[in-house]
């Protein structure tokens, strides 16, 4: 499959090595805002072609589809766009900034029958399934306990009066979008929409900055389940998940680098049920979906649609709480 690259960072280098692992994956072109930034892009990674220009890349035959890596403010334009060309799109997460604009990207994707996909990995790391699959064995699940919270070092660039623009809301940034995004679509895989949620958080500067830290309060009809968020502090709680007859932790959420079965009746002690995977997460996803488009899939059933609407929603909800507003929510009406 030969993919055209949005975006020229750490995430698109982590994507490249993912893909050079897959037989079927193939760079043929990277658009940059700069020429001279694409240049140096594609030398890097010996990439034939070259865009500056989103319309011409998305017209072009050089690509069969395109993984967009560009700040959140713009993955809804530019996943319609290429949507619109019947290019498949593997979208990074958060796939848009807001339900409105998730719901027109969803139907063009449907209008135009081209794949799309939220590029979540969690879901696809070979441990997520374990988890699923032994689920039952804990009992009735009653509380969740999850989080995503590390320090940004551009807090310390913004402390010093440099905005970088992780910390612009312009982009559609913070903490809650930008990982607190992960423990929430986690959740919301496993159990669904909740009933009523309450959250709170912080936002920099008398409230038109970012949002820097917050927590939601996820409450359904059985169980609760508390997530975390924070780009100014670091936790290092595991992710719990708590039963009648036992627990699951998960280290690290995005990654689920171990996974550990507690049985209640077995005096606490822990289990090792985690699966040796490739060091690049990523790797997964994109396996994924490269197997999804050429079976000529048009939606995964594992990140599905429905899935990313419900996290929308979720994330929708507790911005209005806490307060967060981004620009991109002035254009609703252009959706």
């Amino acid at each position: 499959m030969k993919f055209g690259i949005i975006g020229t960072n750490w995430i698109t280098d982590k994507f490249i090595d993912a893909g050079n692992q897959i037989k079927d994956f193939e760079i043929a072109a990277v658009y940059s805002r700069t020429a001279e930034r694409a240049k140096e892009f594609s030398k890097k990674y010996k990439i034939k072609k070259i865009f500056t220009n989103l319309e011409e890349m998305a017209e072009s035959d050089d690509i069969d589809g395109v993984y967009i890596a560009s700040p959140n403010c713009f993955h809804a334009e530019q996943s319609i766009l290429f949507l619109k060309n019947k290019k498949a799109v593997l979208c990074e997460k958060p796939a848009v900034s807001n339900s409105i604009e998730l719901k027109k990207v969803i139907q063009i994707a449907k209008e135009n029958e081209t794949l799309y996909m939220e590029a979540m990995k969690t879901t696809f790391i070979p441990t997520y399934n374990v988890l699923k699959e032994n689920l039952y064995k804990i009992g009735k699940v009653r509380q969740i306990l999850s989080g995503y919270c590390k320090f940004s070092s551009s807090y310390e660039d913004y402390l010093n009066g440099d905005i970088k623009n992780s910390f612009r809301p312009e982009f559609s940034n913070g903490a809650l979008m930008d990982i607190g995004v992960y423990p929430i679509f986690f959740i919301i895989s496993l159990f669904g929409i909740p009933n009523e949620i309450k959250s709170q958080g912080k936002i920099l500067d008398n409230g038109k900055g970012i949002d820097v830290y917050g927590n939601l309060n996820m409450i359904y009809e059985d169980k609760n389940a508390i997530v975390m968020f924070s780009k100014v502090y670091s936790s290092y709680l595991p992710t719990e998940i708590v039963g009648e007859s036992g627990a699951f932790l998960i280290e690290h959420i995005s990654e689920m680098d171990k996974l550990y079965y507690i049985d209640r009746k077995n005096n606490g002690d822990k289990i090792d049920l985690t699966i040796k995977r490739k060091e690049n997460g990523m790797y997964y996803e994109l396996k994924h979906f490269i197997e999804l488009f050429k079976e000529g899939k048009k939606e995964s059933p594992i990140n599905s649609f429905d899935l990313s609407l419900k996290v929308m929603k979720i994330i929708d909800e507790t911005r209005d709480q806490i307060g967060i507003v981004f620009p991109a929510d002035k254009l609703k009406n252009n959706y």
